[in-house]
């Protein structure tokens, strides 16, 4: 996944850049990404749930989001992952010339 901030400095933004990179930072030290990471690629998944911090999780969308479309509307509309992005959320199923393509029950 590309982080926070990137996008911004490729459009020349390099403070508004520095503050999604150090936000991105603060959040991911907050909710314990590291040692929740750890704990879920040693299979101990309850560890992982208890030691989430999910206030800080939630947070962490919202700068993703804003980045984006920031980095979307400086570029001048010629940056297409924030519609990816927001498309990956918000569907759960891609209709393309009438058939629909799933991912939870293997219908192509």
């Amino acid at each position: 996944m590309l982080s926070l901030g990137f996008c911004q400095f490729l459009n020349g933004q390099f403070l508004k850049g520095l503050l999604f990179i150090l936000l991105e930072v603060v959040i991911n030290i907050q909710y314990n990404f590291n040692q929740v990471i750890i704990y879920s690629f040693q299979g101990d998944i309850q560890s992982a749930i208890e030691y989430t911090n999910y206030q800080w999780l939630m947070f962490y969308p919202y700068i993703y989001m804003f980045a984006i479309w920031d980095a979307y509307k400086d570029a001048g509309g010629a940056f297409s992952a924030y519609f990816l992005t927001v498309g990956l959320i918000y569907s759960s199923r891609l209709e393309l010339f009438l058939r629909f393509i799933t991912l939870g029950d293997r219908q192509f």
